[in-house]
């Protein structure tokens, strides 16, 4: 989780003009926090500045938060879990209905807005807007799941059991998905009877912003929904609150099992996703077009600045065509921001680690098919590192093993399934991996013994769609804790389970009394 170096914006925040707190075309845009139905500044007056990696240049200065800010987020969310607790599902799912459509009639915009701070082309930022809304949809649809059950389990015995919400909760965003990773927890969280406070990334952190706009315009009560802007600090400050019920943290690994460590320690409940190390495997008789095509697109999408990026790619066998199809592929890919263009990494700490793996591949041995380093230096602004394919002929090269995350693909040469098998279940990570075949009884070889939580036969990006939940594999570097985030991994997570076993005497009344109330008295 990097954190930003401060810049002392106070100053500009403090006698800055509404206008310069919601215009998305000016550098001194101030993002503050939102707590308890209002845009906050930090408590502390300090501000980071949020750079644009297309152009390096400073886009919005975001509130710096502390603990003190957390504080007073998690006092406001105290008072609204009250009231917004003791509604009925029903009530709740409504807002969600309502949210929904306000996402859908902002569209376009939120897409413009992730496309500035993150970098991504405009494809794939409505694409993130469409996912983030399915999402909400299916928390709309949670009356008709979330009910519980009730049973006589005995003559005169019934059991019932309720799902109550878990209470205040915590949600820590990363910067590569700035409105689809929020709504992973926000819109299922909230229906369920939760109330949420959220730490969007510090560098990407104007879409959430916009997103609490619309929250108060679909009538969530004040205090439900808040933000808290920052960085290491807020982290700390949430996870230690002890206000908080539970956490949900999406990042790098490391940071991952430190928030596991640091709530769990704290008996709260917690699922930290971290990074991952997807491999596809091609088989002989895969179909070249449609297993190049995916590939490509699957490790140089998004910058290959996604946990669903396939990493590494183990070609069973001999198979030039598919190679030189790759190969072909990449090289027609180029930098920019529009439809089928590839866009910036993140910031320059995120590049040069990039090149530094690239160059100590090359200085190792490593053959470069397709070599974006260029990119880096011809681009006269912002952060770019163009689609690189790598091919191994030694399994301990380090990118191999490492998450990149960033559009690079490692090609290496295996003899059979079991040697590619064998190479996917020695990775630490278990997020993600995928068979390329026409061949059915291959494909349940894989898909059965492949060691990840997320599985492709033929796709290159498998993410489940709701209900189906998104979470790697327990145990691995990519998840730790032991439920899903989205669907009914999500609905399990951000509630608990009221159990209720009642038994009644005997009705007096029947019994020839002849007074029906005789036995409440």
């Amino acid at each position: 989780m990097a954190s930003s170096s401060s810049s002392n914006g106070a100053s500009a925040a403090g006698g800055q003009d509404e206008s310069k707190r919601t215009r998305l075309d000016d550098s001194s845009l101030t993002i503050d926090n939102y707590i308890g139905g209002q845009k906050t500044a930090p408590q502390n007056g300090s501000y980071l500045k949020v750079v644009s990696p297309a152009t390096g240049k400073v886009i919005a200065n975001v509130a710096n938060s502390t603990a003190a800010d957390v504080n007073l987020a998690v006092a406001k969310a105290k008072e609204a879990l009250k009231s917004w607790s003791a509604q009925t599902l029903k009530t709740r799912a409504a807002k969600a209905m309502k949210l929904h459509q306000l996402i859908e009639e902002n569209a376009e915009m939120l897409a413009k807005t992730v496309v500035r701070e993150n970098g991504k082309n405009m494809a794939e930022a409505l694409a993130s807007v469409a996912k983030a809304n399915e999402t909400c949809e299916w928390a709309a649809a949670l009356p008709s799941m979330a009910q519980g059950k009730h049973m006589e389990v005995s003559r005169g015995v019934r059991c019932e059991e309720f799902r109550d919400p878990v209470g205040v909760v915590a949600s820590i965003c990363p910067f590569n998905f700035p409105i689809m990773v929020p709504f992973w927890t926000l819109p299922i969280a909230l229906t369920l009877g939760n109330v949420m406070i959220m730490k969007p990334s510090e560098k990407t952190p104007i879409t959430m912003s916009i997103v609490a706009d619309l929250i108060k315009q679909a009538g969530y009560p004040d205090g439900v929904f808040q933000i808290v802007n920052g960085a290491v600090d807020v982290v700390n400050a949430l996870c230690d609150n002890p206000g908080i019920s539970a956490v949900t943290f999406v990042g790098s690994s490391k940071v991952a099992e430190l928030v596991y460590k640091r709530c769990t320690a704290l008996c709260k409940r917690v699922l930290a996703l971290g990074g991952a190390k997807n491999h596809l495997v091609a088989l002989p008789d895969c179909d070249v077009e449609m297993a190049a095509s995916d590939v490509v697109s699957s490790f140089s999408g998004c910058a290959g600045q996604r946990c669903m990026a396939a990493s590494v790619l183990l070609v069973v066998g001999e198979q030039p065509k598919l190679i030189e199809k790759i190969i072909e592929k990449t090289k027609a890919l180029q930098r920019g921001q529009e439809a089928g263009q590839i866009g910036p990494v993140i910031d320059a700490a995120s590049q040069t680690r990039i090149l530094r793996i690239l160059n100590d591949a090359e200085r190792n041995g490593v053959k470069f098919l397709v070599d974006g380093r260029s990119w880096s230096s011809e681009a006269k602004e912002g952060t770019w590192v163009g689609p690189t394919v790598l091919q191994h002929s030694n399994k301990d090269d380090e990118a191999l093993h490492v998450e990149i995350f960033g559009p690079v693909l490692s090609i290496l040469q295996v003899a059979t399934w079991e040697e590619a098998l064998r190479i996917e279940n020695d990775n630490p990570h278990g997020n993600a991996a995928g068979v390329y075949t026409q061949s059915g009884a291959a494909a349940e070889f894989f898909s059965s013994k492949f060691r990840a939580g997320m599985i492709g036969v033929n796709i290159g990006i498998p993410v489940p769609r709701e209900p189906f939940s998104f979470g790697g594999l327990y145990g691995t570097l990519s998840k730790f804790g032991d439920t899903d985030i989205t669907g009914d991994g999500g609905m399990e997570f951000f509630t608990t389970r009221r159990k209720v076993t009642t038994k009644w005497g005997k009705f007096k009344g029947a019994e020839g009394t002849g007074d029906d109330k005789a036995q409440f008295r």
